[in-house]
C-alpha cells in the first residue's frame, strides 16, 4: 500500500477531490499554506494499493493546473541605494507537488 501526499492550489483542490472520489478513491483534505507566497494550498492524502497508484497520480495531474500570478517582489533592485521599492514579478503557481510513501501498516477501525 502507498500513501500519496498531493499539494495542490486551493482552486484545484475541489476538482481533484471530486475526480478521485468519482474513481472510487477516498481522500483526506488538509488546509495548508505555502512558504514562498504564503498563500493557501490544499494538501490531499490518498491511501491506495500499488496497482492503482498511477491512476491516482494521473487524476491529480489532469485536474491540477499551473497558472501565472503577479506578486510584489521583496528584493531591493540594484542601483537604488539600498531603498526598498516593491515591483511586480510574475511567478508560476499551482500545478501539483506529489509525494508517495510506503505504508507498513494500514488499519481502518
Amino acid at each position: 500500500m502507498k500513501l500519496v501526499f498531493a499539494i495542490v492550489h486551493d482552486e484545484d483542490g475541489p476538482k481533484v477531490m471530486e475526480e478521485l472520489n468519482r474513481n472510487g478513491f477516498s481522500v483526506t483534505k488538509l488546509c495548508s499554506t505555502g512558504g514562498f507566497l504564503k498563500a493557501g494550498n490544499t494538501t490531499l492524502l490518498v491511501g491506495v494499493d500499488e496497482e492503482h497508484l498511477d491512476e491516482v497520480i494521473e487524476v491529480i495531474k489532469k485536474k491540477s493546473r499551473s497558472r501565472k500570478q503577479v506578486i510584489n517582489s521583496n528584493m531591493t533592485p540594484n542601483g537604488v541605494g539600498g531603498m526598498f521599492i516593491p515591483y511586480p514579478v510574475e511567478v508560476v503557481v499551482g500545478g501539483a507537488t506529489i509525494f508517495v510513501l510506503n505504508v507498513d501498516r494500514f488499519e481502518k477501525v
